[in-house]
């Protein structure tokens, strides 16, 4: 038992330890900054602006509904892209296999991954919502809401980070991975109701194939939390799916580890 215990401080120690060099590293680098950390904050300027007329029924602006959304979108790329890139980057250029070489044990490293993520994801979401409150009048929302915020935004991180960690291995050189990475990125926002709202205006089979997916639940969970009750009649099923939206996002984390399982290499050499 002291062993064991020992071992699992010496696991969340190190994977701290690595995390703060993930986050350190990742704000040295500007030009990551700008298009990982304060795209989705442009996006959301960009279309809260260009489609900024409120629903007639709700009185709810569609730059307040662009808003929520868009926390779906910030957490999807900076999970899943910044993941997988980042894997696959360490990958090329020996970090992993230096890395492999030292007591750092693949947990270890993959918490630091995540912590990074996390933070990233944090400060993002508080970006996005500054923006749609300071801009857009998007108003906050109560204690409960906020509750339902924590674990949404947890299971959403977890999801994508996973996915992202599974992907880096069919992506074979660092400099494709943004190329190949985006191109499921963009078109879950299409059909998930991220970029076209209300979700209603796509066909129903496209619906059908967007809910087996994770973004079509995290976005209607983000505008559960932010927008009010009136705005559910928009949602494909007339109601917010709490519920459901915790199960998909669950089973989603449990196909992420694992493929993260079956997957996960050292180097690709270890393919």
């Amino acid at each position: 038992m002291t062993v064991t215990t020992s071992a699992n401080v010496s696991t969340a120690a190190m994977s701290l330890s690595r995390g703060r060099i993930e986050v350190l590293q990742f704000f040295r680098d500007r030009t990551a900054m700008v298009f990982t950390f304060l795209f989705p904050a442009m996006l959301l300027l960009l279309f809260g602006t260009i489609f900024g007329d409120s629903y007639d029924e709700t009185g709810v602006s569609a730059s307040q509904v662009y808003a929520a959304s868009m926390l779906a979108y910030g957490v999807l790329t900076t999970g899943f892209v910044t993941m997988g890139s980042g894997l696959a980057l360490d990958r090329e250029d020996g970090t992993l296999k230096r890395l492999h070489g030292t007591p750092l044990p693949v947990t270890a490293y993959l918490m630091g991954k995540a912590i990074l993520v996390l933070t990233l994801s944090i400060a993002e979401a508080a970006l996005i919502i500054l923006v749609g409150v300071l801009v857009f009048d998007m108003p906050l929302p109560d204690a409960s809401h906020w509750l339902t915020f924590a674990w949404l935004m947890l299971l959403s991180v977890l999801t994508c980070s996973l996915l992202g960690v599974a992907v880096s291995a069919i992506v074979k050189r660092a400099r494709s991975a943004g190329a190949i990475l985006n191109v499921p990125v963009v078109a879950l926002q299409f059909i998930s109701g991220i970029f076209i709202h209300p979700i209603t205006q796509l066909p129903s089979w496209l619906i059908t194939v967007a809910s087996l997916f994770p973004v079509k639940w995290m976005g209607q969970g983000f505008r559960y939390v932010f927008l009010p009750d009136s705005m559910k009649s928009m949602e494909a099923a007339g109601a917010w799916e709490l519920g459901r939206t915790a199960l998909v996002l669950g089973v989603w984390c449990v196909i992420g580890l694992v493929l993260c399982l079956a997957t996960f290499r050292w180097s690709d050499k270890d393919r």
